[in-house]
């Protein structure tokens, strides 16, 4: 479990980042500004967490815990097709974001990670944890003969997660007004089409 990793205050600190970074940006997440979001002194912030880097660091394995924990979940039912897996996967993640938006922000905030090798690695291991099961369903869909061959897994994932990507991002530029989930499916469904065998 999750809860097991961090403590409440944790947490706590850990949303109210995220809560900061969506609203005013990476510059305005600061030791100082977060204890006043928490109404906390500084020196009681610096026990739960030594820095700003370490409270992304922090944020990013909770989110990959609490998405691996998700996914597991869904990829434990043998019962369902491949494609039922892969929307029942990308649903889940954008409901998440959905329920919890300012997590886009540090997600896709390319500028925190540029020049962070700790926060990059951590950024690249999320999503490798992505790539290797929507890799995995799309192989098990072509050996059972659902999805053609024409291309392998690897790319096809990286056309899918790239897809899904910039539905995210388009979703987020709009200030979150579209409907992201049924965007998402629309545009699994699609891809999921093409692949099909004919």
């Amino acid at each position: 479990m999750i809860n097991k990793d961090f403590t409440e205050r944790q947490i706590e600190i850990m949303e109210a980042a995220t809560i900061r970074i969506d609203k005013f940006g990476i510059q305005e997440l600061t030791i100082k500004n977060l204890a006043s979001d928490l109404n906390l002194s500084e020196a009681a912030l610096y026990r739960h967490f030594k820095s700003k880097n370490e409270i992304l660091l922090g944020l990013l394995n909770y989110f990959i815990l609490e998405m691996n924990e998700r996914i597991a979940t869904i990829i434990a039912d043998t019962e369902k097709q491949p494609s039922e897996l892969l929307i029942q996967i990308f649903t889940s993640q954008l409901k998440t974001f959905v329920q919890k938006p300012a997590i886009v922000s540090v997600i896709f905030s390319e500028g925190i990670f540029q020049f962070n090798k700790e926060l990059s690695e951590k950024v690249s291991a999320m999503m490798s944890l992505m790539q290797k099961n929507i890799s995995a369903l799309i192989l098990r869909g072509q050996n059972e003969g659902v999805y053609g061959k024409l291309l392998g897994p690897e790319p096809i994932t990286t056309i899918i997660m790239g897809s899904m990507r910039m539905v995210v991002l388009k979703w987020k530029i709009s200030g979150n007004k579209s409907n992201l989930v049924n965007e998402g499916k629309n545009v699994l469904n699609g891809l999921l089409k093409m692949l099909e065998k004919e």
